[in-house]
C-alpha cells in the first residue's frame, strides 16, 4: 500500500537545551515502537484480505477453488442471509473490510510528512518509471504496464481454462436438445459472463471520487479515470461477446426474439439482460475518444444510463450473481450519495475575472476546515449554463494563500466556458453603469476538493514543471506554495525549481500574474533556485504591447446570491464523519437485508430471481439513504456549527492584526524581483527537453532525484515521459558530451482528460 510516509514524532525538535533534548528525544523513542507496530499489523492485515480476495479471483474458475467455493456456501444456505450471504462475504465484504481498516490507516497515519529517502523505494520508483509512451494507452507507468499484463493473463488464462473445460463437457454429457456447437457457445457465453462481472468489480471502484481506497493508494481522481476507460472496454467487451454467444445460439435454434423478451421467475432473466446490455453499448460507444472529443455532451448524458445498466443487471442475474460485485457498486453508491449532498450548497464566489488572454478566474468561499493541497481540483456546475453538467478544474490556489478562499483558471474553449465568460462581462458592464447593482446571476456549486492524498510535489529537492497554456494552472499554486512555506519557515523540500512552459500567444503570459506570491525576496532566493522559461509558439517576435500589464476586470462578490462556502462533506473531508458514514451504511444495509429474508423473503417464499436482485438493490440503497443519510445530516450540522464558529473568528481577526502577518523587516525595504521579472521568453520554438533537462541534471549534482511534473496536451505528456525513460535508462546527457548524470527523472501527471 502506499503511505509510506508516517508522521514521526518531533518532541525534541522543541527542546530548549541539551538536557530537554535528549529527554524529548528518549520519549519519543519510546513511544515510536507502538505506533509502528500498529501501522505494521494494519499493513500486514490489508495486505493479507487483499491478496487472498485476488486469488481468490484469479484462481476461480479451476476445480479445486470452485470445490472449496461451493462448500462454503452450502454451509452459509442455511444462515439468515443465506446463499447470497455466503457469496458475498467471499468476494464484496473483502473490499468492504479493507475500506473500514483504509479509515483507521488514514486517520491515526496521515502523510503529511515527507521523507526523501522514500523517493528511492522500489515502489516509488514503478509508479514514477514510464515504460510506454506511445500507443493506445497514452503514457504507462511501471505499476500500471504490471495492472494491464495481469488483466489481460487473467481474462486468457480464465477463458482458455473455461474452454477446454467446455470441450470436456461435451464429450461427458451428451444433451439430445442441443447440438455441441451450441453448447460450447452456452457454456462460453456464461464464462464470458462470469469474467466480465468480476471486472465490474473494478470498473466501478476508480470512478468513487473520494474512495478512501484511492485516498489509501494515492491515486488521485484524475489517474483513476484512466483505469476506469481502460476497464470499461474490457468489461463491456466481455458482456458484448457473452451476449453475441447467446444471440448466435438462439439463432441456430430459432428462437432469437422468443429468448430475448423471456422473463424468467427463476432462473436469468433475459429480457433485463438485453437491456442492460443496450445501456452499456450506449455508454461504451459515446465513450470512446472520438465521440467522447467531439461530442462530450451526448457522452455525459448517455453515461447516467449507468443506472439503468445496474439496475437491470441485477434484474438479469438475480441477488446472489449480483453480489458477487455488489461491494465495488456499493462504495460507488455510497459516494455518489454524499456528493449529491454536497452540491446541493449553492457556493459563494468572492470574485470572479475575465483576463485579456481569454481565460476566467473564479474564487470561491471555503471554511477554513476544508483541506486541499496545490495538487487539488474540483467539479463546478453553473445552474444557469446546465444543471447536469459539472466540470473539473486544477485550482490555481495553495491552502498557504488563504484559508477561506480557493481559486480556479477557466480556459473559454468551448460552448459552456464562453457562456460562462459572458455572464460575467455583462455583469462587469452593467455594474459599471451602477456601482450600487447586485446581479446575482450565477448560482455556482462544487464538488470537492479531489486529487492526491499528500501533496508530493514537496517530497522533491529538485523539481522541473512542464506545461502547455492553461496546464500552468496547478503549477502556480505550486509555485505560491512553495514560496509561502519558505516565508513562513514551514517544511519545504523544493529547493531548485524549473518551469518551461509553452503558450501559442504571448498575451497567455500574464497568467503569471496569477500567482499569490508576486515576489521573491532575499530571503525566499536565499533557499530557492526559481528558474521559468515561457516558449512561445505561434509568434517569432515580441509583439509591441510586450511588458505592458493589463488590469484584469475583477468583479468582488457581485455573484453572491445567498449561498455558502464549499461544504466540507466530501470523502477527503473529515475521517472521522466519512468513516462513520460508511459504517452506519454498511451495518444499515445487511440488516436491512436480513430484516428483509427473517421478515419477507422466507416466510412468503419469494423466490424469482429478478425480484430478490430488486429488493437487494433496494436493501443497498435503503443502507445509504437512511442510517447514511442520518450520519451526513449529523455532519452537515456538524460542519455548519464549524463554519459559524470560523465567520466569528474571521471577523475577529479583521477587527484586529493578521496574527500571521509578516512583521515590518529588512523584506519591506527590500521588496525583491517579481516572477514577471524573473521568467524568460523565448518566440517562435518550443521547449528542447533533451537540453533543458541535461542543463538541469548538471545543476541538481550527481544521483539527485529530480521530479517532473506535466500538465498538458497528450503530445507533451508523450515527449516529457520519452525524455525522463531514456535518461532514467542510461542515455548520455547535453549536446556538449558530457558523461552521462546518474540523477533519477521521476514522471508525473497531472493531466485531466474525460
Amino acid at each position: 500500500m502506499a503511505h509510506e510516509r508516517e508522521p514521526l514524532l518531533r518532541q525534541h525538535q522543541s527542546g530548549g537545551g541539551n538536557g530537554a533534548g535528549a529527554k524529548g528525544t528518549s520519549s519519543a523513542c519510546a513511544a515510536a515502537p507502538l505506533p509502528s507496530l500498529a501501522r505494521t499489523v494494519l499493513k500486514f492485515l490489508m495486505w493479507a484480505v487483499f491478496l487472498t480476495w485476488a486469488a481468490g479471483i484469479f484462481f476461480y474458475p479451476t476445480k479445486p477453488v470452485q470445490a472449496v467455493f461451493k462448500k462454503f456456501v452450502l454451509l452459509t444456505r442455511d444462515s439468515t442471509l443465506g446463499v447470497t450471504g455466503g457469496i458475498f462475504l467471499t468476494f464484496s465484504a473483502p473490499i468492504l473490510i479493507i475500506a473500514l481498516l483504509a479509515y483507521v490507516y488514514i486517520s491515526f497515519f496521515p502523510s503529511d510528512h515527507m521523507e526523501k529517502r522514500k523517493l528511492r523505494s522500489l515502489s516509488f520508483r514503478l509508479w514514477t518509471f514510464p515504460v510506454l509512451v506511445d500507443g493506445p494507452f497514452g503514457v504507462v507507468s511501471a505499476v500500471e504496464f504490471i495492472g494491464i499484463v495481469l488483466f489481460i493473463v487473467y481474462v486468457v488464462y480464465s477463458m482458455t481454462y473455461y474452454a477446454v473445460e467446455s470441450v470436456s463437457l461435451i464429450r461427458e454429457f451428451d444433451i439430445p436438445s442441443m447440438t455441441d456447437s451450441e453448447l460450447i457457445l452456452h457454456v462460453i457465453g456464461l464464462r464470458l459472463g462470469s469474467v466480465g462481472l468480476f471486472c465490474m468489480v473494478f470498473l466501478f471502484l476508480p470512478v468513487a471520487r473520494g474512495s478512501v481506497l484511492l485516498r489509501l493508494i494515492d491515486i488521485p481522481f484524475e489517474h483513476a479515470t484512466r483505469y476506469h476507460v481502460w476497464l470499461g472496454h474490457l468489461t463491456m467487451a466481455l458482456f458484448t461477446l457473452h451476449g453475441l454467444c447467446y444471440v448466435i445460439e438462439w439463432s441456430m435454434q430459432g428462437k432469437l426474439l422468443e429468448q430475448m423478451v423471456e422473463w424468467k421467475e427463476i432462473g436469468v432473466a433475459n429480457l433485463p439482460g438485453v437491456i442492460s446490455l443496450a445501456a452499456g453499448l450506449l455508454m461504451w460507444v459515446t465513450s470512446l475518444h472520438p465521440v467522447r472529443k467531439r461530442f462530450f455532451e451526448l457522452f455525459f448524458y448517455t453515461h447516467q444510463l449507468y443506472v439503468v445498466f445496474i439496475v437491470f443487471l441485477a434484474f438479469h442475474v438475480g441477488d446472489f450473481i449480483f453480489s458477487f460485485s455488489a461491494g465495488a457498486v456499493f462504495l460507488f453508491m455510497l459516494d455518489r450519495f454524499l456528493r449529491l449532498w454536497q452540491s446541493r450548497a449553492k457556493v459563494d464566489i468572492i470574485s470572479a475575472a475575465c483576463r485579456p488572454c481569454g481565460t476566467v478566474e473564479l474564487v470561491f468561499s471555503k471554511p477554513a476546515s476544508l483541506r486541499y493541497n496545490a495538487l487539488s481540483f474540483i467539479f463546478i456546475q453553473v445552474r444557469e449554463l446546465s444543471f447536469l453538467q459539472w466540470h473539473p478544474f486544477s485550482v490555481s490556489s495553495s491552502p498557504m494563500d488563504g484559508r477561506y478562499h480557493m481559486s480556479v483558471l477557466i480556459k473559454v474553449l468551448g460552448t459552456w466556458t464562453e457562456k460562462l465568460r459572458s455572464i460575467i462581462t455583462d455583469v462587469q458592464e452593467q455594474n459599471r453603469g451602477d456601482s450600487e447593482l447586485q446581479c446575482g446571476r450565477i448560482t455556482a456549486c462544487v464538488e470537492g476538493p479531489y486529487g492526491h492524498e499528500s501533496p508530493y510535489h514537496l517530497m522533491y529537492e529538485n523539481l522541473i514543471l512542464v506545461a502547455g497554456g492553461i496546464g500552468i494552472s496547478p503549477f502556480l499554486a505550486i509555485l505560491s506554495d512553495i514560496i509561502h512555506r519558505i516565508e513562513e519557515g514551514k517544511q519545504c523540500m523544493p529547493k531548485n525549481v524549473l518551469v518551461l512552459w509553452s503558450v501559442k500567444k504571448s498575451k497567455e503570459l500574464s497568467l503569471l500574474t496569477a500567482v499569490d506570491a508576486q515576489t521573491i525576496t532575499s530571503s525566499v532566493s536565499d533557499k530557492l533556485r526559481l528558474d521559468i522559461q515561457a516558449f512561445v509558439t505561434q509568434e517569432s517576435w515580441p509583439p509591441l504591447e510586450d511588458g505592458i500589464v493589463v488590469d484584469d476586470q475583477k468583479s468582488p462578490g457581485m455573484f453572491v446570491k445567498n449561498g455558502t462556502a464549499i461544504s466540507g462533506l466530501v470523502g477527503t473531508g473529515d475521517n472521522f464523519w466519512a468513516a462513520m458514514y460508511f459504517l452506519a451504511s454498511t451495518l444499515g444495509f445487511l440488516l436491512a437485508y436480513a430484516l428483509v429474508q427473517v421478515y419477507y423473503v422466507k416466510p412468503h417464499h419469494v423466490v424469482a430471481w429478478w425480484y430478490l436482485g430488486l429488493l437487494f438493490m433496494l436493501c443497498m440503497a435503503a443502507g445509504v439513504a437512511l442510517p447514511g443519510g442520518l450520519v451526513v445530516l449529523l455532519w452537515h450540522l456538524s460542519e455548519k456549527r464549524r463554519l459559524e464558529d470560523e465567520k466569528w473568528d474571521a471577523a475577529s481577526s479583521q477587527s484586529s492584526p493578521r496574527a500571521d502577518q509578516t512583521p515590518p523587516g529588512d523584506d519591506d525595504a527590500a521588496p525583491g524581483v517579481s516572477l514577471a521579472a524573473m521568467r524568460t521568453t523565448r518566440y517562435g520554438c518550443r521547449p528542447n527537453f533533451e537540453e533543458e533537462f541535461a542543463a538541469f541534471a548538471e545543476r541538481a549534482g550527481d544521483a539527485a532525484d529530480v521530479g517532473v511534473l506535466v500538465c498538458g496536451p497528450q503530445g507533451l505528456q508523450t515527449s516529457v515521459a520519452r525524455e525522463c525513460r531514456a535518461r532514467n535508462l542510461g542515455r548520455g546527457g547535453g549536446a556538449a558530451g558530457k558523461s552521462s548524470s546518474r540523477a533519477v527523472f521521476h514522471f508525473n501527471s497531472h493531466s485531466f482528460d474525460l
